[in-house]
């Protein structure tokens, strides 16, 4: 599918402040499953150096230095991509260790996803909980735990749109009922983890989301599998991901995979913070325009 899209965060004080340097996670990712086409971002007040790079873990990453007082900061990207990914199942597992649970990933692989695979609750049996009747009724088949572990979360959570804060920890977010897509895709890859799935987090957009009235970044989960790489599911939806979700940024720990992230000096407080997304999707057909406000 094709996507035009552009998105404008806005950030107002009460009074003037000094910006600290500004991390700008919002540039698509460009692989083998998405190629981005174009970008361009614009920010106001115009820092004094934009320099972009790459993060320790993949991300397209713009690093935003300021030097004058301002009661406002303004982050405005537009972009095109095309999602290539029609079957997200292309693909067949390496090795035995993979295909049953708990997952074994070899040594070199295993030193590699140390982090995706640490469980971000150590303390908490909560997941584990969570897993060992899903665990038990798939007879330990890491896919066919996964396409039910996407599935119970999705049946079991009513998903509402929470516009402020980090997701919640898994123990939180298993005793709720209502509860944002970032709160799912961290409780996805928490229950990953337990069974020995590296997991991560991965902020973005989905068509699915284009079609409310207002529109949001989404978050999913995506799982390591030998032979298939990075795969993503989406616990909010009950999907295994394709070609209908863009990916941005990914990440262990979800804080790195925000948008924007950065502090400021001052006494100020921060008045409001308001964004405007328009998306476009075609595929094959006149595109499907709608411009959304939040």
């Amino acid at each position: 599918m094709r996507f035009i899209a552009s998105h404008t965060t806005r950030f107002r004080y009460s009074e003037p402040v000094y910006l600290e340097p500004h991390a700008i996670r919002m540039r698509p990712r460009s692989d083998p499953w998405q190629r981005l086409t174009s970008f361009r971002i614009e920010i106001e007040p115009e820092p004094v150096l934009l320099s972009e790079a790459v993060d320790a873990e993949g991300n397209d990453i713009a690093q935003a230095w300021f030097s004058d007082l301002t009661q406002e900061l303004a982050i405005r990207i537009a972009f095109e991509v095309e999602t290539l990914r029609e079957d997200p199942f292309d693909y067949m597992v390496v090795g035995d260790g993979a295909m049953r649970l708990p997952a074994k990933y070899p040594g070199d692989l295993q030193q590699s996803l140390a982090g995706a695979l640490a469980r971000c609750e150590p303390g908490s049996d909560a997941a584990s909980g969570f897993v060992r009747p899903i665990v038990e009724r798939t007879r330990g088949r890491t896919l066919q735990f996964l396409a039910c572990l996407n599935e119970a979360i999705y049946r079991n959570y009513k998903t509402v749109v929470r516009v402020h804060g980090g997701p919640l920890p898994p123990s939180k977010t298993l005793k709720a009922r209502r509860v944002a897509c970032r709160d799912l895709a961290v409780l996805f890859a928490e229950c990953c983890r337990a069974v020995g799935i590296a997991a991560r987090f991965v902020s973005g957009y989905t068509e699915h989301s284009a079609r409310t009235d207002v529109n949001h970044m989404h978050a999913w989960a995506e799982v390591f599998l030998p032979g298939g790489g990075w795969r993503g599911y989406d616990p909010s939806q009950g999907l295994a991901v394709s070609d209908r979700h863009i990916a941005v940024a990914a990440s262990v720990d979800p804080r790195l995979a925000a948008p924007t992230t950065g502090t400021y000096r001052g006494a100020a407080s921060t008045e409001a913070m308001d964004f405007e997304i328009s998306l476009r999707s075609h595929a094959g057909t006149s595109p499907d325009t709608r411009t959304l406000q939040g």
